[in-house]
């Protein structure tokens, strides 16, 4: 694994939390309800809030986008979010959903030299991703820029976690890893619980046949865990996203990313006191380590 692909794993330890506050803060539920979103379920506002950048998406332009959903559970909400209100209206909301949840986490802190430094860092980082085959760090470049320093990180770090994330779906491809087994793989090697994956709404009929077609792999076993294979496979893919995520982080150096992560940790700290994010992701940053 190389130096930048380490460092890439790094910081998106540092800056998915960032991001991921949209989808969980009381203020953003609060911003999304006025809109006229239910919040009974965080999904309404999940998908109206990450999907606006793409414009009024449809339903197969989100499942390419989404890859691990269901479709069943994309057509449920996408386009249907655009009913509700348009994508413009939805990207005047989340930065105001995230203005106000950065300013309750870090009070004081939203301004001042430091964030206005670690704006700098995280835009130049997002500014030199190469948008090639990402569409949702590509939509998110399109936008304007914010003037204030704690919102353009907040969109830095969304641009920089969608550039990876849209890299991960092309290591799950290259793994042969279809939607629903690119979960079921993961829940395999002790990710996540496998019933914190309910939310992306495979049936459990679906979730067995992914186990199913695995198992013919050799890639789990009959009590659905990772077999030394399965886990190669994975590691396979976290070692491909990291690679395909290297790019603005070895243009940035590892000095200036540093010294970003430093300036990013009273940010990060909040958000983990505050309790907002669950405790058992399913993203896998606090079970699923690097690659050697």
């Amino acid at each position: 694994m190389s130096a930048s692909s380490r460092l890439a794993r790094r910081m998106w330890h540092q800056l998915e939390p960032v991001h991921a506050v949209l989808y969980f803060s009381p203020q953003a539920f609060a911003e999304a309800q006025a809109l006229g979103y239910d919040v009974e379920s965080r999904w309404p506002s999940y998908f109206a809030y990450r999907t606006a950048p793409l414009g009024r998406a449809g339903t197969h332009l989100a499942m390419a986008t989404y890859y691990s959903f269901s479709p069943q559970t994309i057509a449920e909400h996408v386009p249907a979010v655009w009913e509700v209100a348009s994508p413009e209206q939805v990207l005047r909301t989340r930065l105001t959903a995230v203005d106000k949840t950065c300013r309750h986490l870090l009070g004081g802190k939203v301004a001042g030299p430091e964030a206005a430094e670690a704006a700098e860092l995280a835009r130049r980082a997002a500014e030199s991703v190469t948008a090639a085959g990402r569409t949702f760090a590509a939509a998110n470049l399109d936008l304007p820029w914010p003037d204030e320093p704690h919102l353009v990180l907040w969109q830095a770090a969304t641009v920089l976690r969608e550039h990876r994330g849209d890299g991960h779906l092309v290591a799950l491809q290259a793994a042969g890893l279809d939607p629903c087994e690119s979960l079921v793989s993961f829940a395999a090697i002790g990710a996540a619980p496998v019933a914190n994956f309910a939310g992306r709404g495979w049936s459990d009929q679906e979730w067995a046949a992914a186990r199913e077609r695995l198992a013919a792999r050799g890639l789990v076993d009959s009590d659905g865990r990772a077999t030394d294979a399965g886990r190669a496979l994975r590691d396979q893919v976290e070692r491909m996203t990291d690679e395909l995520a290297a790019e603005p982080w070895r243009l940035l150096g590892e000095e200036r990313s540093q010294r970003l992560a430093q300036l990013n940790s009273p940010f990060l700290g909040a958000v983990f006191e505050a309790g907002l994010l669950p405790m058992t992701s399913t993203l896998g940053i606090a079970t699923v380590k690097a690659p050697d």
